[in-house]
């Protein structure tokens, strides 16, 4: 019943927004040129959606933004997951990595983009070099943090039963770690989704960021209203692919 009266709040909270912004335009409180009305925005998505923009599909344009990002969150998963729990695990592995993370945690991505544009071009190469940067901190973080954050007396448990260090860290190390580890799985998502609409707006000629920046220097504000919503609600629904699989993986998280 509760996640019923959830959901029927949510949606009435959009609904309330969509109300405000109809009746702000269609009493004419601000320039439509500024905010566009509801159904200006509407019209400009099926006219993309139907003929494109710029020579190519909207499918097109949403394709290139989620593959540049899906394929640099994979690999930084791929290699931060590993690395974190090592570096958990292991203090002298923890020296080595460490101080690297920290050092680019603080850097903004796109202040180390150009040199990737320098170096691999304006092609995808570059833009998920730069995106697997942004994705991979998170990631190691969280999972090393998932690893220390563990009571030792749990290792103890295991080690006294038997287990060697390769079953502890199956069973218990990397189990107790995967909350934390999907919880910055998340995180990363949503840094690498806000790096690559910047990084497409630096240099690009397809993409979702590139859309709305083109669409900015003509004036387009209904183009640039719809290049954030298609952001927008991308970035929910694979927020919302983590989260369940979330609780499938970890159906115990939170209810202890």
């Amino acid at each position: 019943m509760k996640i019923k009266d959830n959901r029927i709040i949510t949606i009435t909270t959009i609904g309330i927004i969509i109300l405000i912004w109809a009746l702000i335009t269609s009493l004419h409180l601000v320039e439509s040129l500024i905010v566009p009305s509801p159904k200006t925005v509407l019209s400009a998505f099926l006219e993309i959606l139907r003929k494109g923009y710029k020579r190519q599909s909207l499918l097109f344009h949403l394709g290139s933004s989620l593959y540049r990002l899906l394929a640099a969150f994979v690999f930084a998963t791929i290699f931060a997951v590993p690395l974190g729990l090592w570096a958990g695990f292991s203090k002298k592995a923890r020296a080595v990595f460490e101080p690297i993370v920290d050092f680019v945690k603080p850097l903004p991505p796109l202040a180390y983009y150009t040199l990737l544009v320098l170096w691999l071009g304006i092609g995808n190469e570059s833009k998920i070099a730069l995106l697997f940067v942004a994705c991979f901190t998170p990631i190691f973080i969280a999972s090393a943090a998932g690893v220390t954050r563990l009571p030792e007396r749990f290792l103890n448990c295991a080690y006294s039963l038997g287990a060697s260090h390769g079953q502890a860290f199956r069973k218990v190390v990397f189990p107790a770690a995967l909350p934390a580890i999907l919880v910055g799985m998340r995180t990363a998502l949503g840094v690498g989704y806000t790096t690559l609409i910047s990084s497409e707006m630096v240099a690009a000629t397809s993409g979702i960021g590139w859309m709305v920046l083109d669409a900015s220097r003509i004036m387009r504000s209904d183009v640039i209203f719809v290049g954030i919503f298609l952001m927008g609600f991308t970035g929910v629904l694979m927020d919302m692919g983590l989260r369940k699989l979330e609780k499938k993986l970890v159906p115990w998280n939170g209810k202890e």
